[in-house]
């Protein structure tokens, strides 16, 4: 019984041993100043991992007026989190299309909410990869309508005004990047 006992003891502090070796380097408690970071997702370091959907767009040149606006319509966060998201991403080339002042006019702050319902259009909840399309396809959009796809010529067209020039893979769902800006039905 008492070699038992020992063999228990032993293999007891064996396994607390190895179980704190390791964490020297854990820092557990708050700062001293009490400060927490603000903010989500979008705040986490991580040079290393898979970029989120809105870390990919920010690495782009191509689309700088989709950040601005997504920065302006306080999307960041959501668009930082687990999703999955599929995103069709607009190139700036894209905003350019748009009727002179339209950008700048949905960038003030009394047309947020205009904004965000236009963005929100182009996310869609899951990931919806190029190859699972179809002709006559509905797609559900955050904001409540419905985005539909057409192939025509073997491009995959969007609500017959965008085109998908290519996709993303991100840690948080697919980019498909486009080159028209997908505007939601009028509501009824």
């Amino acid at each position: 019984m008492k070699k038992v006992l020992q063999a228990f003891i032993m293999a007891t502090l064996v396994c607390f041993v190895s179980c704190n070796s390791g964490n020297d380097n854990v820092k557990t408690t708050p700062p001293d100043n009490g400060t927490v970071a603000a903010g989500g997702q979008e705040n986490v370091s991580d040079d290393v991992s898979q970029k989120d959907v809105v870390k990919i767009a920010i690495g782009s040149k191509d689309h700088t007026t989709l950040v601005a606006a997504i920065k302006q319509a306080e999307l960041v966060t959501s668009l930082s989190n687990s999703g999955p998201f599929t995103v069709f991403a607009p190139v700036n080339a894209a905003f350019d299309k748009l009727p002179a002042g339209t950008v700048d006019g949905l960038m003030k702050d009394d047309k947020k909410s205009d904004l965000q319902n236009i963005l929100q259009y182009h996310v869609a909840v899951g990931v919806l990869k190029k190859e699972n399309f179809t002709d006559g396809q509905k797609i559900g959009m955050v904001n409540g309508d419905d985005v539909i796809v057409s192939i025509k010529d073997g491009k995959l067209m969007l609500n017959n005004s965008a085109t998908i020039v290519a996709s993303i893979p991100a840690s948080n769902g697919i980019i498909h990047v486009i080159d028209g800006v997908l505007l939601p039905p009028a509501k009824k």
